[in-house]
């Protein structure tokens, strides 16, 4: 496999046809990851959330899958490992700055492996999820599965 770490079409989306569909989407998820890294966790959320790592892992792996289908070139994936990774750690600083949160270097760590862990997983037909998304939709289009009929 070879990978391409020119600048030409870093932010390239020719591969979607939905593309502010997308961004709005992963803009969603970062705001998500915002509020829920920056707001107390419910007491009913507390006893259920054990695996608090796995969580955070998840989050952020979810991140950077989502980033990574909607901008394919390789250099534009490695900085975005580098930028989710850096939100990461802005997250746990914040979170030491909250009350009701805690600062904690485990947590950062997580956040880390989860983006590191999906970056790879972009390179396997994970990366191809969105564009699958838009083609299945566009094929129930075709049949007029969501298209309103008037009487």
């Amino acid at each position: 496999m070879k990978f391409d770490f020119g600048t030409k079409g870093m932010l390239s989306m020719q591969h979607l046809t939905y593309k502010r569909v997308w961004i709005a989407l992963g803009c969603l998820m970062l705001a998500t990851v915002i509020y829920a890294s920056l707001n107390s966790v419910p007491h009913v959320f507390r006893t259920i959330m054990l695996q608090d790592k796995l969580a955070h892992s998840a989050a952020y792996a979810s991140l950077m899958v989502w980033f990574a289908q909607i901008f394919r070139h390789d250099l534009t994936r490695l900085l975005l490992v580098i930028g989710l990774s850096l939100f990461g750690l802005a997250m746990e600083y914040l979170q030491g700055m909250v009350p009701s949160r805690q600062f904690d270097y485990l947590d950062m760590l997580a956040n880390t492996a989860g983006v590191i862990l999906a970056w790879g997983l972009t390179y396997t037909w994970f990366g191809d999820l969105v564009v699958k998304a838009e083609q299945l939709y566009d094929r129930l289009n075709s049949v007029n599965l969501f298209s309103v009929q008037s009487t």
